[in-house]
């Protein structure tokens, strides 16, 4: 049996709409998850004109040009049978596409995918000139068609990973009278510091990064294996090694990364890293090989923290019990 337990620490949470938005358009999260403890924000539209790029409070958590709201899931393995796309407003659906595969991105799909980087994905079209875009979900899950008029909060589909992406999540935008609008800052970024408006009917935390999961493994895991989710080998008392593994997103430069395994009679494993770099998406692992006959019997006991100018600001437990 896995325990997790999470410590997280937000920034000020975002201003309640302001009523000229909340009267014209007002928007529910696209999807059927708690946001704290289920899935998250990975990257926020793009308000940089530039080459550089800044989210809406003048963060990293965005790219040059991206145009939505990243909703993904913190480990699927806790979901089998995926996570609902549903409807942010009530509307008609426009257009749609259901028949592109659940493959990660390379570059070597480019070509295939010119025209087609949203994947499978659906348009709804609401009053006053709005829609919506939801992009990547998973192929054949789509549970609407054309013209349908669908209801706030009504199921489009599941999060995938069809289309120019390289882990699970929906990319939503949002547009009115063609113009591209982030439903964080309807406005425009007015302040770094916090939002002037927004179109969510309540208010939506803004997570500055954290750990998404924390696994043990026999050996030291590609990223792939915690973005995705799969299945591993459980621990043995004859596994060659005891190896933990933290996926996590939004780290800086600077940020320290503490790993630590703790035995049932001392300290199996410590490191400490100071990351080099920004990254959207990071694993960090390590642990100790087997040097006896067996492991001792009982709990071992895993932790990862996420450190930032002092502070720790994402926190991670594991536990397993080797018989």
């Amino acid at each position: 049996m896995i325990l997790h337990r999470v410590i997280r620490i937000f920034g000020a949470a975002f201003a309640a709409p302001l009523s000229l938005w909340a009267q014209e358009f007002e928007m529910e999260l696209p999807v059927d998850c708690n946001l704290e403890t289920q899935c998250y924000i990975q990257q926020f539209m793009d308000h940089d004109p530039s080459s550089k790029a800044s989210d809406m409070r003048c963060g990293h958590l965005t790219y040059d040009g991206h145009t939505g709201t990243d909703f993904a899931i913190r480990d699927p393995r806790l979901h089998p049978n995926g996570v609902n796309v549903i409807a942010s407003a009530s509307g008609t659906i426009k257009a749609l596409r259901d028949d592109m595969p659940d493959i990660a991105y390379t570059s070597a799909r480019a070509q295939e995918l010119v025209g087609k980087a949203c994947g499978n994905g659906i348009v709804i079209t609401h009053d006053r000139g709005w829609e919506t875009q939801y992009c990547h979900l998973k192929q054949g899950s789509i549970s609407v068609k054309v013209g349908d008029s669908v209801q706030t909060g009504a199921v489009l589909g599941k999060i995938g990973l069809s289309g120019r992406t390289q882990f699970p999540h929906v990319h939503v935008s949002v547009r009115r009278d063609g113009t591209r609008i982030d439903p964080f800052a309807p406005s425009g970024r007015l302040s770094c510091n916090a939002s002037a408006d927004t179109l969510w009917n309540i208010p939506v935390e803004y997570d500055e990064g954290g750990l998404l999961s924390l696994r043990f493994f026999d050996h030291l895991p590609k990223i792939e294996t915690l973005r995705f989710g799969h299945d591993t080998d459980p621990i043995t008392n004859q596994s060659p090694a005891i190896v933990i593994a933290t996926f996590g997103f939004g780290v800086q430069k600077n940020d320290t990364l503490r790993l630590r395994i703790d035995g049932p009679r001392t300290t199996l494993f410590e490191h400490n890293v100071t990351m080099d770099r920004n990254q959207a998406q990071f694993m960090r692992s390590g642990g100790k090989k087997l040097t006896r006959r067996t492991w001792r019997s009982g709990d071992y006991h895993a932790t990862a923290t996420m450190v930032r100018d002092g502070r720790i600001i994402s926190e991670l437990k594991s536990v397993i019990t080797v018989p």
